[in-house]
């Protein structure tokens, strides 16, 4: 038995372990702090943050959930606040955020605030996830709440209203458009570190797997595989030539999270790392040591990530960037190589109308729902 924040005993279904003081800095991924520290330099975000931290309504916004949503408590959703404060005793997260439960069918969870941190899950969510999947997600939450990730996301939902309202006029979101087309990259980058604090929640990878695949098909757990959808990923990565690298950027930009068997495949990545068992072993950065981070380490953890991605990465674009930066004597043939891969390459004038309508196939076959 646990005695979770606020005095009230919680009894999970298994052992777990509790992370006491630990830090942000254990579980987020490199990407989300370089892009977070890139955000932070565009041009004109300062003036907006500082804008917008004033004029949003933090109240209004807390009174739109407790007027019109279900707050998780011991009287209601009982088992999602048991897990919500579990959540909070294995973070070491010392103010539990109040929880409100939305009528939404599309499955959703989402921590935002300016001022302390909220949660919303949807109840589409909730009849989709199963106990464990549930308590990866609320997982997910509480290590938004404990990154500080909340105010950048409602600043990204506000300005994502804005920028539709104000679209209609003359390069009036062009600005807009900059700052949320940022905040979106960040947000991405964050979704994978809140992915690990929902592991090291649950502590059951498989649970979390399930979740992800459930976000992306539905509740038919008999159709799906776990290792067939983790090769999905796989494929995704290294199919198509440059085009479809192209078409991946552009499918990419306008979502808030990265794509679900993305998520799995890192997320399994991560759990098989040594960082990981360091934290599961008791070995990780604690919240008291925060203030003598060196920012330079961090910039040197990113560029260090980011160059073992492009090293390991199987892209055709991440390989032509290998190409560009070891030199190749051929750039052009690698070019053409890479761009006509997969196909037999004649120089009469039906293969270019082939290969445009493959393009334009590849296109088509890109669009689809966004599994959020």
């Amino acid at each position: 038995m646990t005695e979770s924040p606020g005095g009230s005993a919680n009894v999970p279904s298994r052992d777990r372990r509790r992370f006491p003081g630990i830090s942000s800095r254990s579980y987020e991924h490199p990407a989300d702090r370089s892009a977070l520290v890139a955000l932070r330099k565009l041009s004109g975000f300062d003036t907006v943050f500082k804008t917008l931290s004033g004029l949003l309504p933090e109240r209004s916004l807390r009174l739109l959930f407790l007027s019109d949503s279900v707050r998780v408590g011991e009287q209601q959703f009982a088992h999602l606040n048991d897990m919500l404060r579990d959540a909070c005793y294995i973070l070491d997260l010392e103010k539990v955020p109040p929880m409100y439960v939305n009528q939404d069918p599309q499955p959703n969870a989402m921590c935002i605030g300016l001022d302390e941190p909220i949660i919303v899950v949807t109840t589409g969510l909730v009849e989709l996830l199963d106990e464990e999947e549930m308590r990866a997600v609320i997982g997910h939450e509480v290590g938004h709440a404990l990154s500080g990730h909340a105010v950048y996301r409602t600043i990204l939902l506000f300005l994502t209203n804005l920028a539709m309202k104000v679209a209609w006029i003359p390069l009036g979101n062009v600005a807009i458009m900059a700052i949320v087309t940022a905040l979106r990259e960040w947000f991405r980058k964050s979704e994978l570190s809140a992915d690990r604090a929902g592991l090291l929640v649950g502590q059951d990878l498989q649970a979390s797997m399930r979740g992800l695949m459930k976000l992306a098909g539905g509740n038919h757990l008999h159709e799906m595989n776990v290792d067939a959808f983790l090769k999905q990923a796989d494929e995704y990565e290294a199919g198509g030539d440059l085009r479809d690298s192209v078409l991946k950027i552009l499918n990419l930009l306008p979502r808030s999270h990265p794509f679900t068997t993305v998520r799995a495949a890192e997320l399994k990545k991560w759990a098989a790392s040594r960082d990981y068992q360091r934290i599961m072993d008791g070995h990780y950065p604690r919240r008291d040591e925060d203030k003598d981070t060196s920012v330079s380490d961090s910039f040197r953890d990113s560029a260090a990530h980011y160059a073992d991605s492009v090293r390991n990465s199987k892209d055709p674009l991440m390989g032509l960037v290998r190409d560009i930066a070891g030199g190749a004597g051929d750039l052009g043939g690698k070019l053409r190589d890479t761009v006509f891969r997969g196909g037999t390459r004649s120089d009469g004038p039906g293969n270019g109308s082939n290969g445009n309508g493959n393009g334009s196939n590849g296109s088509g076959g890109s669009e689809g729902p966004e599994a959020s």
